[in-house]
Order: C-alpha cells, then structure tokens, then sequence
C-alpha cells in the first residue's frame, strides 16, 4: 500500500514527537482528518492502532473531550476531532508547527546542495 509507504518514509508530525505511541497514533489521524467523522473501527484501522489498544485508550480522549459524537449510520456511532475543544486545537497547531519546522529545515538543507552545486 502506497500510503503505509509514505508514512514510514515520513511518518507523522505528532508521532514523530511521541515516538509512536497509540495515543500520538491515533491524534494524529483525527488532526490530519478533523473535517471528517469516522467510527470506532473505521479510526482503528485507519490509524494503525489495534482494536484492543483502542478500547483502552479511548477514555483518555473522551476525559479530555477530544472526540465528539457526531452521528450514528445505522449500529456505527461515528466520531471526530473536537475542534472546539481548546487542548484539540492546540494539537493541531502542534502538528502544523512540526510540519513547518520539518518543511524549512528541508528546504534549508535543498538549497545548501543547490549552492554548493553552481560553479563559481
């Protein structure tokens, strides 16, 4: 799968942080994925979290009112990022300020190859 590909090549900003613990696993994708609402299975899988750690971590998102409820299709209870909830919005900008860090120092290090190239 090309996308499991792309994350072990670039793994995540927030479980490049967290060293790949559940918890960062699973408040990466409702970060990345905060417009949309998924279930409990749908998070797991998509994650890469497994059903078990799930279940044992979910009262901790539910503590911080990191998850809301947003609706049910037909036995799925379908959840997302809590977008109002101030700790949710201060993972995102988390995640974004990683992003960008990773992003210039990228940048930074392309355009020292690129100066070192031309000839004089």
């Amino acid at each position: 799968m090309k996308t499991k590909e792309a994350e072990e090549a670039n793994p995540p900003t927030l479980r490049r942080l967290f060293n790949d613990s559940a918890i960062a696993k699973l408040l990466d994708f409702l970060t990345l994925y905060k417009e949309f609402d998924y279930s409990k299975v749908e998070i797991s899988r998509n994650s890469g979290v497994a059903w078990k750690t799930l279940y044992r971590v979910w009262p901790i998102l539910e503590k911080y009112n990191l998850i809301v409820e947003t609706r049910r299709i037909g036995r799925a209870t379908m959840f997302k990022l809590n977008t109002e909830n101030p700790i949710a919005k201060a993972l995102w900008e988390l995640a974004f300020q990683i992003a960008k860090y990773d992003t210039d120092k990228i940048v930074r290090e392309e355009l020292k190859k690129e100066a070192v190239k031309v000839p004089a």
